[in-house]
């Protein structure tokens, strides 16, 4: 493998390379995306190995696909918008539109995929039933998080100490395991479903014979009906079969007694692109596994049955012979899931006797009551500047909210929302900065006006949905901005320095994930919450239930009143919270207050 020398023209792709003890490695993460570059054949990127060291492309050569342009480059050398999120990233030509994190990148090769061969069917279905499949951020889908977090990070660490990790059954590969012994359920499943009816009744009658009262054993497993339609899915020139009329008594079946379908490929019936992340993974871990502790493998039944059917397919055996994976012909031993709740997973805690929540009694007025009896209530600091607008008329039409594709009332709504935003953080910025509009939203309205007020400052987008970031960046190049830089990416994955952090109404959760990251960067904020109700047990904050959303302008008055009560209370519990981290902090109320529902506002500098 040579390096190659880079196309203006062409984005660029940045995949993370370790050396450990001297020996250089591809981690999980970058090995993924590799495979599914070779599964697409892929060729639009070029792809820069990221080191600390020089020459790292030769103990490289057989890992990377020969079809690929790959240079090196340093860590200290990326562009500015990469350096500041965890690798995989994807970097426009251009150099002011990021997309980092595994899912997004991955989706985002799929697509451009899409673009340059529209004819491969088995590359568009790898995006899944209406182009889903690990769209949900890790932060709200479990399903994502044990994919593209969960799994990988396992067998990485138990890669790095396999020694250590083979007593137990990591709970990342159990959880995979008995997720694959669940019922499928896909879109339009009734005919198929049917289908697998009728080849049972079908097999039981040849079992029985004329003279036979043997019946099946009710667990036998009918994967071919199931394993047609998933390679019909694959196949690029399938005609799809016969309709055939169900006998009389297959359609009289409810469609609640009929069968079951049983998994065929991770999610289900279909090949997606959850396999593509998946194989990787599980090759590496089984490799272990035989060398190590072979017996452990008749504790992943449905794992190896996946294991070995992904190999039926030609472009998976091409991709993995492409990436120097050479897979592993084992035996599926028994196909009966085992008792998988009698496995021990490594890292899970005992828990003890769950008690009895005794349920909530007495509304929000009997819990305000107590809290104000013991001192604590809602204290709103007074709005340092009420009169502040930013000149609307006086700045070009693509600055405007209503170049955001929004019509004229919301537009006004926005434009008040948005003059509160601005002249907070106005108040905080200095020539030089960094501005981070966290959660940026459909336009991008928050953003496009900071980079246009603040022309000495750097302003940067970040938002999960690609088609929001699109229509920002179209709005910022009418414009001709040139300090304004977009990145396509979930919170977890932005890791950058910046002085402001900003958010106009980050949903639930969301909110204190930006007012962590700000704390985290010792970065002022200036943030407005919202959906206080959508704020539940997540994997990084814990909250009780919130009566905070009862605000809107169709409540009566007092219901309002009680609801803005409450959305206090949680926002005087983020300022404490960031004020024990050294900050000083304002709860406000945006003026008008009719300018939204979810009107609060907290604005905080770090004082040490």
């Amino acid at each position: 493998m040579k390096q190659t020398e880079p196309q203006k023209d062409r984005e660029s792709l940045y995949l993370e390379v370790t050396t450990v003890n001297g020996a250089v490695s591809l981690p999980l993460h970058s090995s993924i995306v590799l495979f599914l570059l070779s599964y697409t054949e892929c060729a639009s990127f070029h792809v820069y190995l990221v080191t600390d060291q020089a020459s790292i492309l030769s103990p490289l050569s057989g890992l990377v696909p020969g079809g690929l342009a790959v240079s090196e480059v340093r860590r200290d050398e990326l562009p500015g918008l990469v350096r500041m999120c965890r690798l995989p990233a994807a970097l426009e030509p251009g150099a002011c539109f990021c997309r980092a994190g595994l899912a997004v990148v991955l989706r985002h090769i799929i697509q451009r995929a899409c673009q340059l061969m529209p004819g491969r069917r088995d590359v568009a279905s790898l995006l899944g039933f209406k182009n889903t499949c690990l769209k949900a951020c890790a932060e709200v889908s479990q399903w994502t998080r044990l994919c593209e977090l969960d799994i990988p990070s396992t067998v990485d660490r138990h890669l790095q100490n396999p020694e250590d990790q083979m007593c137990r059954l990591p709970a990342a590969i159990l959880n995979l395991e008995k997720r694959l012994g669940k019922p499928v359920k896909v879109h339009n499943d009734d005919k198929i479903r049917r289908q697998k009816l009728q080849q049972q009744k079908k097999g039981d009658s040849q079992l029985k014979g004329p003279n036979t009262e043997t019946e099946s054993h009710p667990n036998e497993s009918h994967p071919g009906v199931e394993l047609t339609a998933a390679l019909a899915k694959l196949s690029a020139d399938a005609v799809p079969a016969p309709s055939t009329r169900e006998r009389s008594d297959i359609r009289k079946v409810k469609t609640t007694d009929l069968p079951e379908l049983e998994h065929v490929f991770a999610e289900g019936l279909y090949f997606t692109l959850t396999d593509v992340v998946l194989l990787p993974c599980v090759h590496q871990y089984l490799i272990s596994l035989q060398k190590h502790t072979p017996s452990t493998l008749s504790h992943l039944p449905l794992l190896l049955r996946w294991y070995q059917r992904v190999q039926e397919l030609p472009s998976i055996l091409r991709a993995a012979k492409d990436c120097g994976m050479a897979l592993l012909s084992l035996s599926t031993v028994d196909p009966c899931p085992p008792q998988l709740e009698a496995l021990q997973p490594s890292g899970a805690k005992q828990e003890g006797p769950k008690l009895k929540q005794e349920p909530f009694v007495g509304g929000p007025r009997l819990t305000l009551s107590k809290l104000q009896e013991n001192g604590i209530d809602a204290v709103y600091a007074a709005h340092p500047c009420p009169s502040w607008t930013v000149d609307w008329e006086s700045l070009p039409a693509a600055v405007n909210p209503t170049e955001g594709k929004m019509s004229d009332a919301p537009a006004v709504r926005k434009q008040q929302q948005l003059n509160n935003l601005v002249a907070m953080v106005t108040e905080l910025a200095r020539p030089g900065h960094t501005v981070v509009d966290f959660c940026s939203g459909g336009g991008g309205h928050i953003g496009i006006v900071l980079a246009y007020t603040l022309p000495k400052c750097q302003v940067i987008l970040i938002e999960n949905k690609e088609e929001s970031l699109v229509r920002a960046r179209d709005r910022s190049a009418q414009l001709g901005l040139t300090n304004i830089g977009f990145i396509q990416t979930n919170l977890d994955y932005f890791t950058g320095n910046f002085n402001i952090g900003v958010a106009l109404h980050a949903c639930g959760v969301a909110t204190d994930m930006v007012l962590d990251r700000c704390l985290q960067a010792r970065a002022g904020f200036v943030i407005s919450p919202c959906c206080y109700g959508f704020i539940q047990n997540t994997l990084k904050f814990n909250f009780p239930k919130r009566f905070a959303d009862q605000t809107a302008v169709s409540l009566p008055p007092e219901r309002r009143l009680i609801g803005k009560h409450c959305m206090g209370l949680v926002d005087l519990d983020r300022s404490w919270a960031a004020e024990t981290h050294g900050y000083s902090v304002r709860v406000m109320t945006m003026v008008p207050e009719g300018c939204s529902p979810k009107n609060n506002m907290l604005v905080g500098i770090p004082t040490r």
